[in-house]
């Protein structure tokens, strides 16, 4: 009897077709998730003075009072555009599109930029109230108010750019002493008034971070201004959604980053101000409590564990920050008011 072999499977068939589609789709997913891990990194803090230094240099002006506080502010606004990645906050497709990290950074830092300009246009260049304010700080104030998701022409990055060169033309203006017509007025009363602006939104910020556990907030009755009738405070339970709690915890450090910036700067502008008024000290306060909202974060996640509990909780460490620097901002302010 003839033994009959083993019956031996059929090989299948591998499916080119399928592997030329399947493999160019894989290697473009890792590219995205390469790029979103690249791009995906704070800027470096830099020196203002020294920054400034150079660039006035660079174009043959001299150093003026005023010039470090508004190279800062063209520094930061470049930064936005210049940075790993590029300006994400407008991106339409991949990876910018779905980072949302990097945008809130972005919207933070370009917050601090615009409260920055908006107080060289209406206070720091102009000697009282009645006084012309200056063309170019006109022009660039509102360039940088632009929305900041805008992809259509005119694009986000195109009206900051155009902004970044009316600042420039009042940097050079300003360090032209045979052509005096742009000023810059170091006194108290204006960077008091610009240190309100700032904490007030350090204030907000805090609040914003702190919710990220949940908290009681106390709010007035509506009927509050008629006095003896007003009806009783509303307790309102807040607490942020866990999608927006790294939106949040981003936008702040976008925003402390850009500050710390300025608060360098406006060290060195303002410094005969700050030593008359004992109020140097109180300025370095919160240049150190700002400097230690921008350690780097120990973890890929942003952690919200509760506010006692095994896990950190990332918000309220920033909220911590945020709330010390607004402190000291707000004796800062007190000194600068005395006589």
């Amino acid at each position: 009897m003839n033994a009959t072999a083993p019956s031996v499977p059929p090989r299948r068939r591998r499916n080119p077709l399928g592997l030329a589609i399947l493999v160019p789709i894989a290697l473009l997913i890792l590219l995205v998730l390469v790029l979103m891990w690249w791009w995906d990194k704070e800027p470096e803090q830099f020196d203002p003075v020294a920054v400034t230094t150079a660039h006035m240099k660079d174009i043959g002006r001299p150093m003026s009072t005023g010039a470090v506080t508004t190279y800062t502010l063209i520094r930061s606004v470049d930064t936005l555009m210049d940075k790993r990645g590029g300006y994400l906050s407008n991106d339409r497709m991949p990876p910018g599109v779905f980072m949302d990290n990097m945008p809130n950074w972005e919207f933070g830092s370009l917050t601090a930029s615009r409260d920055l300009a908006r107080a060289l246009r209406n206070d720091f260049s102009r000697s009282q109230t009645q006084s012309t304010e200056d063309k170019d700080l006109g022009e660039a104030d509102p360039l940088l108010n632009s929305p900041n998701d805008r992809w259509l022409l005119p694009s986000s990055e195109s009206q900051y750019g155009k902004a970044v060169n009316d600042l420039e033309n009042y940097l050079g203006r300003l360090s032209d002493a045979a052509d005096a017509n742009a000023h810059f007025y170091a006194r108290a009363d204006n960077l008091a008034d610009y240190l309100q602006t700032v904490s007030a939104r350090l204030g907000s910020l805090s609040q914003r971070l702190s919710a990220s556990v949940g908290q009681l907030k106390v709010d007035a009755a509506p009927d509050a201004a008629v006095g003896a009738n007003a009806g009783p405070a509303k307790a309102i339970y807040v607490k942020t959604p866990w999608t927006k709690i790294d939106d949040n915890f981003y936008e702040a450090r976008g925003y402390t980053w850009t500050l710390l910036e300025q608060l360098k700067a406006i060290r060195h502008d303002f410094a005969p101000i700050l030593r008359s008024k004992n109020a140097d000290a109180s300025l370095q306060q919160v240049i150190r409590e700002l400097e230690e909202s921008q350690k780097s974060l120990g973890s890929p996640v942003v952690l919200n564990g509760s506010p006692f509990g095994f896990f950190a909780n990332h918000s309220l460490v920033m909220a911590n920050y945020v709330s010390r620097a607004n402190a000291a901002i707000i004796d800062l302010r007190a000194l600068l008011g005395r006589g």
